[in-house]
């Protein structure tokens, strides 16, 4: 029974680090206290936000992940059970586009975004991002940094940070995390009071607002009846025709509503000041971009994602002596998918140099492989420089200088 109230993260790992003695808080230089909590006021909860981040992740989630190994120059494909994981199902609960999508969207609504590799011997069985409350740092009397993650449902479990892989934004005044998003706070108030108030015009532009001036001289609870007359047949939905017949007893007298909206360039500029920090605009949300508007985009938003994620998962999933061996993780696209069919024609005549098999032409494309398609091929008339030097000073071979 105990065991079924742990948190997911205790079970799976709690009993491989048992408590330690002696942790203290980390004290860092900057001054800052080394504890993070999420973003506060749900932010996701706003349309605007949840449009950006999801803009961000949902690109950054069809980034693909590689284990390569670099030797004497060149770039070997290693492939292998790590891979698998990271490019089809990192944990049992999740597909790697799940997975990178929301290691990307908490970072980008966080500043900071956990995962935790689980090994089984020397095999990655699966990765599972560690969603907390609260995170402390924490070390013990050896300087060995642990940190410990606090759950919503009261759990908590600590873990050495060397295994943890660790994404951080706004990564500036803390030495050990990323800056929370208080910067665009005032923005998302101002665009939750607007779109507050919008709701509130439409709905009190649509009420009919007057005073029942009766003419006779009446006791309170009759005008109270004769008020609740007039809303009963002449204010409600079944009066279709919108038009009340009154007598000379009464006399209605409107009250003009006159509720101020807000500007559409004002509402505009809100939502601008949120997607640009984000990285995006509304091209990019909405999908209606452009290549140079994706390109823009890529280089400057995913790219840096696809930088930093690789250089921190061959940090966490390689030892120093693998890394020293040319072990990396890295995480890449397809740009070509997003190029004008021009681009992509301009590039057709790179396949039979040996630049691009036939089959990654194939998938520029969005057509399926091809038996044979994963070898490069070249033109016959064309040969490597060496080749072509050796065949101008070959035997039998005029010499223009020689006979000048």
């Amino acid at each position: 029974m105990a065991e079924e109230k742990r948190n997911w993260l205790q079970r799976l790992f709690g009993n491989l680090f048992p408590r330690r003695a002696g942790l203290a808080q980390v004290r860092i230089m900057s001054g800052y206290t080394p504890i993070f909590t999420p973003w506060g006021g749900k932010p996701w909860e706003a349309d605007v936000v949840r449009a950006a981040v999801d803009a961000v992740a949902r690109n950054a989630a069809k980034l693909r992940a590689r284990h390569i190994r670099r030797q004497n120059g060149e770039i070997v494909s290693v492939g292998g059970q790590l891979e698998r994981v990271l490019q089809v199902r990192p944990n049992p609960r999740m597909s790697a586009f799940d997975f990178q999508y929301k290691l990307v969207a908490t970072l980008l609504l966080d500043n900071n975004a956990y995962a935790y590799p689980r090994w089984v011997g020397a095999q990655l069985d699966s990765i599972w991002p560690i969603n907390c409350v609260m995170s402390e740092f924490m070390e013990d009397e050896a300087g060995t940094l642990f940190i410990k993650f606090y759950f919503a449902d009261g759990g908590a479990v600590m873990l050495p940070y060397s295994d943890v892989i660790h994404l951080r934004r706004h990564y500036y005044d803390n030495d050990l995390l990323g800056s929370p998003n208080t910067a665009i706070n005032t923005t998302l108030d101002v665009h939750h009071t607007t779109q507050q108030g919008l709701a509130q015009a439409v709905k009190t532009s649509a009420h009919l607002r007057g005073i029942l001036q009766i003419e006779a001289m009446l006791k309170p609870e009759d005008i109270e009846k004769e008020r609740e007359r007039f809303v009963r047949q002449y204010m409600t939905v079944q009066n279709a025709g919108g038009i009340a017949a009154l007598d000379s007893k009464a006399k209605y007298i409107e009250l003009k509503n006159d509720p101020k909206m807000v500007d559409p360039e004002h509402l505009q500029e809100l939502r601008d000041a949120v997607f640009r920090y984000f990285g995006v605009n509304e091209n990019i949300v909405m999908g209606k971009y452009d290549e140079d508007e994706w390109n823009a985009f890529y280089e400057s938003v995913i790219e840096p994602l696809a930088v930093q994620m690789s250089l921190e998962f061959t940090a966490k999933l390689f030892s120093p002596r693998e890394i020293g061996h040319g072990n990396e993780i890295v995480f890449e696209a397809n740009r070509l998918q997003y190029a004008s069919m021009r681009s992509k024609l301009e590039l057709v005549r790179m396949v039979d140099r040996g630049a691009l098999t036939p089959n990654e032409w194939r998938a520029v494309m969005n057509l399926g492989p091809i038996e044979g398609g994963d070898v490069p091929i070249r033109r016959l008339d064309t040969q490597p420089t060496d080749d072509m030097a050796g065949s101008e000073g070959g035997e039998g071979d005029a010499d223009p200088d020689a006979a000048a």
